[in-house]
Parts: structure tokens; C-alpha cells; sequence
């Protein structure tokens, strides 16, 4: 009897890791979409490995990509302004092609 509350323990602590972490939730989404589907996939393994590719790392790591885009583009940004400016600066400088070189 001290056996079967042991092993029940550990299955509760299990379902509640499981839970914790989101595998539960997205395994009953993506069995849900399965059952959604109006034609069913030959292979239903296939379908869920698919669907578990789609829904893991991405949603993980999308947010950090998109604020590293944002943040690259908002550098790119500031360097494109830095080099207009330099440019018009080194205008300033050289003599334009219409003057040709000084003698």
C-alpha cells in the first residue's frame, strides 16, 4: 500500500512539471487541431511532430528575434545618419568633379 502512494506521488509531481511547464497545454492543442482537421492526415505522427516544430521554438525564440531586429534596424538607422552626415561634410572638402583638379 506505501508502494502505490509513492508511485501516485511521483505521477503527481510529474503532471504538475508537465503542467508547469506548458507541455500539457500544448499537446492538448495540438491533438486539438488534429481533431479539428476535416481530412484527417495519413499519417497522424507526422501531424503532430509538424505541428509541435510549428508551435515550439518559435514562439520562444520570436520575441527575441523581433527585438533584435528592432534594435539592429533602429543602429542601422543612427549609421545611415551618421554617414550622410560625414559625406556632406567631406563635401565640403574635396572639390566637386565640375571644378576638375587643381593646378
Amino acid at each position: 500500500m506505501a508502494h502505490y502512494r509513492a508511485s501516485e506521488s511521483k505521477r503527481e509531481q510529474f503532471r504538475r512539471y508537465l503542467e508547469k511547464s506548458g507541455v500539457l497545454d500544448t499537446i492538448t492543442s495540438v491533438l486539438v487541431a488534429l481533431y479539428e482537421e476535416n481530412d484527417k492526415p495519413d499519417n497522424a505522427l507526422d501531424f503532430i511532430k509538424l505541428q509541435l516544430d510549428a508551435t515550439g521554438p518559435e514562439s520562444a525564440d520570436a520575441e527575441a528575434l523581433r527585438m533584435e531586429l528592432a534594435d539592429l534596424q533602429q543602429k542601422c538607422n543612427i549609421l545611415m545618419g551618421d554617414n550622410k552626415e560625414l559625406r556632406n561634410r567631406l563635401m565640403q572638402y574635396e572639390p566637386s568633379p565640375e571644378e576638375g583638379p587643381a593646378e
